[in-house]
């Protein structure tokens, strides 16, 4: 009988930087589809209802930016352009900090009355003067921005995202397999679409460094997916010759043992984007900067998530739906289904027939034949051993 309080104890945390941590990530595949699912519907309804707040590089517009003026708020700026032209800005906003802050106002498109108008307006209400100090209306700049800029980059990133999402996959199948290519690409989709409802949920202005930023993040998804499905091919390797473990409880491990991985790549990552938002929001005050930074945050937490809790379940439901791997699933489960019957079997048999030892003083006392365990699945998480119980190498 092993004594269970001399038992070595393991932490949580110990157990996570192990490997060993116990997680039944593939086991519980459903929820996580299920999981999944609802994320991505959230996703969909909010950009077909809510829409997207886009930039004015993709509506096209005018921008009017003038030095900012000690005292003077956004809200000042906004009741003069109000005033003038009788119609509401898209929206004001300062810009940096300190002697070059700038205040800029995206409107609708205006014409060369209005522009002149709206120009007089704010240098008579706020007097900007320029580097020498002195009042100038010529500080007040205005330029008009063409939707028809915003489609060309739409355009030019939308075949970038083709090629990419080809060459990935031809890498994959090759490099790997067909399941985990698809795996793998299914996982971008969803980061992909995750992402760009986020940005519709919260409101966040799309830009051209959304649209850059945003293929910049799959190439993070897919770091993390092949680094989870390289560990899934090891465990996996010759699996058809060995009858202890099915494919997914060996896939489960893998993701055991590459989650801490996962989590340390997603915080390192994490750190110097939320450095960059903090730097171009608070102190630089630029909008491309925010608007990359925003958008490799979000990325980068949704890409972590799919490559563990997505990615993997699905390239193990993939793999079970048909060929030999699904064979030898079944193989397995039946022989354990079989070894747990025999066992069954064992134990009613010996429950009712008791067998009569004498002990030494020639009394009989009663005793019952031990039974063979019946095999049964590996904890997730526990790693293979050989014969004797010890680890294999």
């Amino acid at each position: 009988m092993t004594d269970t309080t001399t038992a070595p104890h393991h932490s949580g945390l110990s157990r996570l930087y192990t490997g060993t941590g116990g997680f039944d990530i593939v086991g519980r595949r459903k929820f996580y589809y299920v999981l999944t699912g609802a994320i991505v519907l959230v996703a969909l309804l909010s950009m077909l209802i809510r829409g997207f707040s886009w930039g004015i590089d993709f509506e096209g517009g005018t921008r009017i930016q003038m030095p900012a003026v000690e005292g003077v708020t956004t809200e000042q700026v906004e009741t003069v352009y109000s005033d003038t032209l009788g119609t509401e800005p898209v929206a004001v906003q300062t810009v940096g900090s300190g002697a070059g802050a700038t205040i800029q106002i995206r409107s609708e498109a205006l014409d060369l009355v209005q522009v002149n108008a709206l120009q007089s307006a704010l240098f008579e209400e706020f007097q900007p003067t320029d580097s020498d100090g002195v009042p100038s209306r010529n500080t007040i700049s205005v330029a008009d921005v063409s939707e028809t800029w915003g489609g060309q980059i739409t355009k030019k990133a939308l075949i970038a995202l083709v090629v990419f999402l080809v060459i990935v996959s031809v890498y994959i199948a090759v490099r790997y397999e067909r399941d985990m290519a698809i795996a793998a690409i299914a996982a971008l989709f969803f980061d992909m679409i995750v992402t760009a409802g986020i940005y519709s949920l919260v409101g966040f202005e799309v830009s051209p460094a959304t649209v850059i930023g945003l293929l910049t993040i799959l190439g993070f998804s897919l770091y993390d997916s092949v680094v989870v499905f390289d560990k899934v091919e090891e465990n996996t390797r010759g699996i058809l010759h060995l009858h202890r473990r099915t494919y997914a409880e060996q896939a489960n491990l893998a993701v055991n043992q590459t989650l801490m991985r996962s989590i340390n790549t997603t915080i390192i990552s994490v750190l110097p984007v939320i450095a960059l938002m903090v730097i171009a929001v608070w102190l630089l005050g630029v909008g491309t900067l925010k608007d990359l930074a925003l958008v490799q945050l979000v990325g980068i937490v949704v890409g972590a998530y799919s490559s563990i809790f997505f990615a993997t379940p699905l390239l193990v439901t993939l793999k079970e739906w048909r060929g030999p791997i699904a064979a030898h699933t079944r193989k397995v489960l039946a022989k354990r289904e079989a070894a747990a019957g025999r066992a069954a079997t064992a134990a009613a048999v010996v429950d009712a027939e008791p067998v009569s030892v004498p002990d030494r003083s020639g009394a009989h006392a009663v005793h019952r034949q031990p039974t063979a365990p019946a095999q049964r699945a590996p904890r997730p998480g526990a790693r293979p051993t050989g014969k004797r119980g010890k680890r294999r190498p």
